[in-house]
């Protein structure tokens, strides 16, 4: 089998200093991730310097090491560690004759990014490859580069940022033929001041795009035209999604269909596809229409895309749903939206949580973070969604979420806690037989252990 990458070719990419021949599998920056064939990337970070872990690392099975002062074992020694993760990604982009497909959004990227990667992996027989978890800033994108294989037909890579000149940087490693940004929410905007703002940073992602490169906007977003504008210099063809009239790739039509999926009907240039969608929720539609127009541009098999839409397993934090038992020996439907939030995605999916249909609806929401002076407004704005969809009862967590407490408070039954831990002793007293419970909340609330207890046992 066909190594990662060998020490000479590290060493090359990186103009690094190689100590002994030795041949990697994968790449980890993180000693506890590290696994045996991997190489080990020892950088020096604000509370720990990786170098301290090479020997955790080396016994784990790390087979060679990116350093920046020698240590035990094969190694290539570079003056920045970062750098020459950076390096390698670049050349790991400059080796490959796949397709790349670039992901960005406010909301969604990680779930499309996903959807991407099953159509593509399908159609190409193993031969996709994409970022892993969220490894979307200035680390998790270079790490993403360096561990695809030369033989890769299709890379799917997930861009995000909280400041302009973010995306400048990660798109021109990253080079994708295809750029989508999936939604233009109020995201970081404590960092942006307004809506506008976001989307020109989000608009970013286009100018790495290659030569004959094909821009996917959202046709319903207020910044669509911002977006168009944005990408007219750098794409060849820009292609829109959506709903409305006009969008180039349209749902057409989609109704309920069998195991909370969706059936739809979508219109996109030259060809109509129908496909059911296991991932219930209007967001999920406009990330499938998306999927597909990116899938289009990228010269993919739409027909086989519509099969993977149809299995996309459920995603830990990103719309999972399991079924748990409840404390008067029932069960309810949970559904695991808690890696994280902002105005938009809060919107979206409390406007499943409406569709629902069972017993009570409840409503565990976290505060959503990096909002800035508008905090309090935003979070007081999701009252409308949350009435919106008959919630039940309201179970909310964090400081933030006061606004949102008072602005309900007397037309629904709302209580407020202070952190995830007193939500977990609320919400096992609260649970019922028949209920429907979505929990969504900022990454740093900490909603996913509430979600792990809540699952302790599972139907």
């Amino acid at each position: 089998m066909r190594p990662l990458w060998t020490g000479e070719a590290i060493a090359e990419a990186t103009s690094g200093a190689l100590s002994a021949p030795f041949a990697v599998s994968g790449v980890a920056f993180d000693s506890r991730e590290v696994t045996p064939g991997d190489l080990f990337v020892a950088m020096r970070g604000e509370a720990a310097d990786g170098h301290d872990y090479a020997a955790r690392a080396r016994a784990a099975g790390a087979a060679g090491m990116l350093v920046e002062r020698p240590v035990e074992g094969p190694h290539v020694r570079v003056p920045d560690s970062l750098e020459g993760l950076v390096a390698l990604g670049r050349a790991a982009r400059a080796r490959t004759y796949a397709k790349i497909v670039g992901v960005t959004g406010s909301a969604g990227k990680t779930g499309t990014k996903e959807a991407l990667f099953h159509a593509f992996d399908r159609m190409s027989f193993g031969a996709a490859h994409r970022s892993l978890k969220s490894y979307n800033n200035h680390v998790g994108v270079p790490l993403s580069l360096a561990r695809m294989p030369a033989e890769t037909r299709y890379g799917i890579f997930e861009m995000g940022m909280n400041h302009e000149g973010e995306l400048r940087a990660l798109t021109a490693l990253v080079r994708p033929h295809v750029a989508v940004v999936t939604t233009i929410a109020p995201a970081h905007i404590e960092y942006f001041g307004t809506e506008a703002k976001i989307a020109q940073a989000k608009a970013e992602i286009f100018e790495g795009l290659v030569e004959g490169g094909t821009a996917i906007i959202p046709h319903d977003s207020p910044h669509r035209d911002l977006l168009v504008k944005a990408a007219e210099p750098y794409a060849a063809q820009i292609v829109t999604f959506g709903f409305e009239k006009g969008a180039d790739v349209r749902a057409v039509e989609a109704v309920p269909a069998e195991h909370d999926g969706t059936l739809v009907s979508a219109q996109l240039p030259g060809a109509q596809l129908s496909f059911t969608l296991s991932m219930p929720g209007r967001h999920w539609i406009a990330n499938s229409l998306a999927v597909l127009a990116a899938v289009q541009a990228a010269g993919g098999d739409l027909a086989v895309a519509g099969l993977a839409l149809a299995r996309l397993p459920g995603m830990p934090g990103r719309g999972e749903r399991r079924r748990i038992r409840t404390a008067d020996g029932g069960e309810a439907l949970l559904i695991d939206e808690a890696y994280n939030a902002n105005p938009a995605s809060m919107a979206a999916t409390l406007a499943q949580l409406g569709e629902e249909r069972g017993g009570r609806r409840i409503a565990i929401l976290g505060a959503m973070k990096e909002l800035g002076a508008q905090s309090a407004a935003l979070h007081a704005g999701l009252a409308g969604p949350v009435l919106a969809a008959d919630v039940d009862r309201l179970l909310l967590v964090g400081e933030e979420m006061a606004p949102l407490g008072k602005a309900v408070e007397g037309r629904i039954d709302v209580e407020l806690t202070a952190t995830a831990s007193d939500a977990i002793v609320r919400a096992a007293t609260m649970l019922k037989d028949g209920d429907v419970v979505l929990v969504k909340g900022s990454n740093s609330v900490g909603l996913s252990r509430l979600v792990t207890a809540l699952s302790a046992e599972t139907v």
